[in-house]
């Protein structure tokens, strides 16, 4: 793993923006590329002025959105029997789809969102959004917020620690446990908000509608 981590660092550095792009998209697709190892690198070099920032951001935001809609659109044409089929040959099992078709189900359209915070679901959450079908542009919309979120993170790591390899890989678990919570209160005010806003249907008026 660390020879591996370290042709990564070394291929970003090599392809600069283009490399960011390519991992960026294969890490968003099915392929289980951590994208710490390429974001918390290319944060560092932004430290040493090698790389630009905003350029950082926009190949690893764009590569993230485009290896969605890879996903999206493998789930939107061939649907829920081709991933059962040929799921596992994408790192995809069967109950992963369950879970995931629970997740989105609860949370709706938001989890695409949510859904790139959260390890083990961020390569994946764009299969359940292709099989219902979610509208394209809010898709590409919560993907590249929710993909930008992480990888300003990921940058901010790099930037502030990238040159201390033994402080990353301490602090990189309080990073991700603060994400995962910063998630669970962004349900929650959305949720919040749903039921606020959702118009209030009278007993009577709702029988006639069950009826």
């Amino acid at each position: 793993m660390e020879s591996f981590a370290q042709w990564l660092v070394d291929f970003v550095h090599e392809f600069g923006y283009w490399g960011i792009f390519i991992m960026a998209f294969l890490e968003s697709t099915f392929v289980p590329i951590p994208s710490e190892v390429t974001m918390v690198p290319a944060g560092y070099l932004v430290h040493q002025d090698k790389m630009s920032a905003w350029l950082v951001l926009f190949s690893s935001i764009t590569g993230a959105i485009g290896g969605s809609l890879a996903n999206y659109y493998i789930a939107f044409h061939y649907g829920r029997r081709f991933l059962y089929a040929y799921g596992k040959y994408l790192f995809f099992n069967h109950d992963k789809m369950q879970k995931l078709d629970k997740f989105f189900a609860s949370h709706g359209e938001i989890s695409t969102l949510t859904g790139r915070l959260i390890p083990g679901l961020r390569h994946v959450i764009s299969f359940p959004a292709g099989l219902a079908h979610m509208d394209i542009k809010k898709f590409c919309i919560y993907t590249g917020v929710g993909g930008g979120l992480w990888m300003i993170t990921l940058v901010l790591v790099g930037y502030v620690i990238g040159g201390n390899k033994e402080l990353v890989r301490h602090t990189m678990p309080y990073v991700v446990g603060s994400v995962i919570l910063g998630v669970v209160v962004m349900v929650m005010l959305y949720v919040r908000h749903h039921r606020k806003n959702a118009p209030f249907v009278a007993p009577a008026l709702q029988e006639v509608n069950d009826a």
